[in-house]
Parts: C-alpha cells; structure tokens; sequence
C-alpha cells in the first residue's frame, strides 16, 4: 500500500482532532435530542410530522453522501479551504435552526435549516475521518486506536457540553438555545484554527484515486461492519432521541432530566480513553464486545423503573454511558483501520458511514415518533397509560434487542488485530 503523502510532517496534535470531534459530535447527536423537543415544545409541530419529515431527508442523503465522498476526494489538496468554508456554513444553519426564530411555517424551516446542516456534517465528516485515517498510519502500530482515543473522547465531551449547555444557560438567559447556537458558532472557529495544519499534511497521494463504492461494499469485512454500525447505533439514536420525553413523563424528574443526560454522555466521555487503552491491550474486538454487553445488560433493566425511581436511573446512566463510550470510539477506529488497509484514500468509504450516522438516528425518528402519535403521546407528564408504555418499550426494551442483535453480529465477524 502507498504511503500518505505529507508535504511537511507536523509533529502530533491530536487535540485538534479532539477539538473538531467535539464539534461534529455537537452537530450531530444532540440535534435530535433538543430540536424534536424543541420544535414541539415552542412551535407546536407533531410529533408524526417530525419522525416523517426526519426519514425523508435521510433520502436525500443516500444520494449525496457518496457524491460528498467523491467530492471530498477530488478536494483533497484544497481541503483545509473547503473544511473552512463548509464549518461556516455549517454554524449558520445551527444559528437558523436555534437562534432565529421560523421566517415561514415552523417545519418547512426546521427541513431546510436541517438539510444544510447535515450536508455540512456529511462532508466534514467524511473529510474530517479520511484524514484521520493517514494521520492514524502515519501514527505507527496501535495509531488508529490512539487517534480514536483522542478524536472519539472530544466527540463525547462534545455531545456532553451540547446537552448541558441548554440546562446551563436557562439559569442566566431567556433563550437558552440561543446561546447554543452562538456557543456552537465560537468552537466552530476554534476547531477549523486547530485542524489548519493537519488537512495539507496528512492526505493520500495525489494519484490515488481511492475505493469505489462497489469495492467497499465486495469488501465482506467492511460490509459487515457497515451493517454492525447501522443496528449498533440504532438503540443510541432511539434513547437519544426520547430521552427527554421518557426522563419528564416516565420518571417525572420534575426539571432535573438535562442533567441526567450530562452524565450518560458524560460517563462516555470518561470512559473513552480507557476502552482506547483497553483495546490496545486486548485487541478492539473483544473490548468493543465488552462495552456493547455492558450497555445492553445494563439498559435493561429501565423497563422496570417508575416515577421516582432517579438513583437507579442515574447509575443506569453511569453504566449505560461507559458502553456508549465503547461503541463510540472502537467502531469507528475498527472500520478506520479496515479502510486504510484497503485504501490509503478512504473519502467513499467515511462518506458511507457518515451515511449509516445518520440513517440510525431518521430510522429511531421514524420508528418510534409515529407510534408514539398513534398511542396518543403528549409532551408532558399528563398521558393515558398506554401512551406510556408505548414510550417505556420504545426507550427500553427495542434498543435492548437491537443492541443483542449487533453483538451477535460483531461476534461473528472476523476481524484481525493489529
């Protein structure tokens, strides 16, 4: 395999990585945390209307990822530009989706604010992974865990100061999520200053034209993989995206439900470093195995919890978190280095999994906001006990199976460490 071209090799600065992590990490996730809420909370869209609208657009991006894929690669000797102008973009949708308030009809606005966004985070992303890949070579033996450990754990720290940062600001501001929005548009431009010196010096060479679709998806290792992050991420989209309506209806946390999720993703956060460790140890596989079953046992149990019942739930977050945190470094550093091994050029094959990112999080919206409408669901601690139920099975017990499911998987598939 040919080596990645480096016009001047910087020494390692990972924390750039660890800084645009963050930011992508803040773009992503928690968008389908707070903005579902959000819009249904202040504008009165439904919640049927969202999980449709949510899934539609996933459409859109099974045309485009793979042609940001193609585009990424042909700019890869301009992509500190392209990445700089994307990231602006990129925060002015935040500001348009959180900070101004609808110009036309509340869903028409969320859709393109959320269109521009998610195609600015397709394209970094992929950007942003490929070059994670010739850094991670560039590393030497274990590079792509330790990049991982690095990029992921900023992910993490990401999704946290996202979650918080609306609990935050309520305390000193009438619009919280304004202030999201402008705090988001600040670290946008610190990320872009960090990674400046790492888009030019780790790429692949000029004459590489990289892997075709059709090669990833011939690759059985990296077909397998796709398939394991599509049914792995799912129960985190699903739990992300009604963490908020369980922790308010469900457990009546009376206010106190943005906290919690500070210390589910906090407790990722945490623990990331150490599965990167760990897997440097024992070898990813088992590792990510491990942290998959500690998420799953440990979530399981949440269909047994009631009003009240916070202690349980916060230690279930502490253990939940730590799995989370597997998946969310392990995974990516796993296909990270499959793809490096196939191409030194790997831009198609993130602009997949940017691909796969998302349709988990469209998949949990459009499973579970329709059924939640058909059982009568209403944001707020006022439902029919069916209506609970429903969101109690929806939280708990189908990511539960889904995360059984992609363990079984990931157990079957072979993988070789190195």
């Amino acid at each position: 395999m040919s080596q990645p071209a480096a016009i001047s090799a910087p020494a390692p600065r990972l924390w750039g990585y660890t800084l645009f992590g963050a930011l992508l990490a803040m773009a992503g996730l928690p968008i389908y945390i707070h903005a579902p809420y959000f819009y249904v909370d202040s504008y009165g869209v439904s919640l049927a209307a969202l999980g449709t609208l949510l899934f539609v657009l996933r459409g859109l991006d099974f045309v485009q990822d793979p042609v940001l894929g193609w585009l990424s690669a042909r700019l890869v000797d301009h992509r500190g530009l392209a990445v700089a102008g994307t990231t602006a973009l990129m925060a002015g949708a935040m500001a348009m989706l959180f900070a101004i308030p609808p110009m036309f009809a509340p869903l028409a606005w969320f859709a393109v604010a959320l269109t521009v966004l998610f195609s600015c985070y397709s394209f970094l992303t992929i950007s942003f992974y490929a070059t994670g890949v010739a850094r991670g070579d560039a590393l030497g033996r274990g590079g792509h865990l330790r990049l991982a450990g690095w990029r992921e754990t900023g992910a993490l720290l990401g999704v946290c100061l996202a979650a918080a940062a609306p609990v935050a600001l309520e305390a000193v501001m009438p619009e919280p999520f304004t202030g999201f929005a402008l705090g988001f548009v600040l670290i946008a431009a610190l990320a872009v200053v960090a990674m400046r010196r790492e888009w030019p010096a780790f790429r692949a060479p000029a004459d590489t034209q990289g892997l075709t679709m059709r090669e990833i998806f011939a690759d059985p290792v990296a077909r397998r993989l796709l398939i394991i992050a599509l049914v792995n991420a799912t129960p985190v989209a699903i739990t992300s995206t009604l963490f908020l309506f369980y922790s308010e209806s469900v457990l009546q946390t009376g206010g106190l439900e943005g906290l919690f999720l500070i210390l589910l993703f906090l407790s990722a956060a945490v623990s990331a470093p150490l599965w990167s460790r760990l897997a440097r140890r024992m070898g990813a596989k088992p590792a990510l195995l491990g942290g998959m079953a500690l998420a799953a046992g440990s979530f399981a149990f949440v269909t047994t919890l009631g009003p009240g019942d916070l202690t349980l739930f916060a230690l279930i977050c502490v253990i939940s978190g730590a799995g989370i945190g597997a998946d969310l470094t392990l995974l990516p550093a796993i296909f990270s280095r499959r793809m490096a091994e196939l191409s030194p050029e790997a831009a198609k094959g993130f602009g997949l999994w940017a691909f796969v990112t998302k349709a988990t999080l469209a998949l949990a919206a459009l499973m579970v906001f329709p059924a939640l409408h058909l059982a009568g669901f209403e944001a707020g601690d006022t439902n029919s006990e069916t209506a609970l139920q429903t969101l109690i099975l929806l939280y708990a017990a189908l990511p539960s199976i889904l995360k059984a499911l992609a363990f079984a998987l990931l157990a079957l598939t072979p993988l070789k460490e190195s």
